[in-house]
């Protein structure tokens, strides 16, 4: 399952988020690992296109496709020198897939700021700054290995220096990986690398309760804006106590709540599919009379690649995808009625599949 780190400094409401995504995550009874570790969250992916189908088809279960939030521990200036809690903040990144920077955009007397005063940016540069620095070490370290293995005359290890050479420089500009555009082959020689700074990023920006649904009106949440834009970043604008209060609402509760608030949906739905989104995810869908399933893949993956996903002998013994588009099912109203309008279609091992794809795979093993 791909998972988001959550990172900030101290008293940025990092710890309240998450347990505001622990209190809404899913039930254990469909997700059997969501309590494999105290600071993991797993949190279903809203997607009202479920409940669609699941009307369509009347399944005797719905499952929807879920993702994992990692509490990562507090970070203070000096971890890439192991200052605070440093060596474990740096090693939990490394093992996550994108990360979510909580940045505090509130005043609050009774809640201290670790630099003594409110500055999002300055907050930003600083965890950015740790995770440069900590990259830095690692690729002085390649470059020193990379030296000595040029001596063998293979033309791998010039590419490999020369795109160290440039990550390097790129640091000592405070410029993170992630900005610099690889080729296919530095790709996949970064894989051996990996760098803290080459994880997407989005920024979380943590207002107070009469800031919520205002936005960019707030002028912290602004400042986060510009400097995200540059990056190319999103921007989730949140409040960790009223996403809290939320996640201990249901039904008809919840919906009142949203609506005296002005909210059409909870922040943290926003901030599920603003991660998922930042990974390139896609969903498609099976659908039949024992559950409608959402299943979670890259962009860009194959026919084939997708049905593993549900199991290796289905990718194994690929022969055929029965396909429908999620807007061409809800239009013709059934599966058969897709059928006899000519809707669904039958697909190779070539075929890419679309986001809101309906599959059925035929295999043999």
């Amino acid at each position: 399952m791909l998972s988001c780190g959550i990172v900030g400094l101290p008293n940025v409401g990092k710890s309240t988020l998450f347990n505001a995504i622990t209190q809404a995550g899913a039930e254990s009874a469909n997700y059997p690992f969501c309590t494999i570790d105290p600071n993991v969250g797993v949190v279903e992916v809203p997607d009202p296109r479920l409940s669609k189908l699941a009307e369509i088809v009347n399944p005797e279960r719905v499952v929807p496709t879920a993702f994992q939030f990692v509490d990562i521990a507090g970070l203070v200036k000096g971890a890439s020198q192991g200052e605070g809690l440093g060596n474990q903040f740096l090693s939990h990144i490394r093992e996550v897939d994108a990360i979510a920077h909580v940045v505090r955009c509130f005043d609050d007397e009774n809640v201290t700021h670790v630099s003594g005063s409110v500055d999002p940016i300055q907050d930003i540069e600083t965890i950015n700054l740790e995770l440069i620095l900590a990259d830095l070490e690692t690729v002085e370290k390649r470059l020193q290995r990379v030296s000595r293995q040029l001596k063998t005359g293979e033309k791998r290890y010039r590419i490999e220096q020369a795109m160290l050479e440039r990550i390097k420089e790129a640091f000592e500009r405070e410029q993170p990986a992630r900005q610099l555009t690889f080729s296919e082959e530095e790709q996949l020689l970064l894989c051996d690398l990996h760098l803290l700074t080459l994880k997407p990023v989005l920024y979380v920006a943590n207002v107070n309760e009469s800031d919520v649904g205002r936005g960019s009106a707030n002028p912290l949440v602004r400042e986060v804006q510009t400097y995200a834009a540059r990056e190319g970043a999103d921007v989730v604008v949140i409040s960790g106590k009223v996403e809290a209060e939320i996640a201990e609402l249901e039904g008809e509760d919840r919906a009142l709540f949203l609506k005296e608030l002005g909210l059409e949906e909870a922040g943290l739905d926003r901030l599920i599919r603003a991660a998922y989104s930042l990974l390139g995810l896609a969903t498609y869908f099976t659908a039949g009379e024992k559950e409608v399933r959402a299943w979670t893949i890259k962009k860009g993956t194959k026919a084939p690649q997708a049905a593993g996903v549900i199991h290796s002998d289905f990718e194994r013994g690929f022969i055929r995808a029965e396909v429908v588009g999620y807007e061409q099912l809800v239009q013709a109203g059934s599966m058969g009625r897709a059928r006899e309008m000519g809707l669904l279609r039958l697909e190779g091992k070539d075929y890419v599949v679309q986001d809101g794809d309906v599959m059925h795979f035929r295999f043999n093993v």
